[in-house]
């Protein structure tokens, strides 16, 4: 497939290097680009919940007392 794009200037500078890199040509380096933007990415952060302490003790062995219970946490 045969279309014209423009590239900004880092992009350019991107292909280039890769360019000179693989020793191929303008279509093979663009293409690599994309492949490599397109792989998923391990870089992230593996969740992890933020707790605080409430000053409350509260007993779950009973979810309907504990959930009453705490029903006014938030207006106090």
């Amino acid at each position: 497939m045969r279309t014209t794009v423009e590239f900004g200037e880092d992009v350019a500078a991107a292909i280039e290097l890769t360019r000179r890199e693989l020793g191929v040509g303008l279509s093979e380096a663009v293409n690599e680009l994309i492949r490599r933007g397109l792989l998923p990415r391990d870089d992230t952060k593996p969740f992890r919940q933020r707790t605080r302490r409430l000053g409350l003790k509260v007993d779950v062995s009973n979810v309907a007392a504990a959930l009453e219970d705490l029903d006014g946490v938030e207006s106090r």
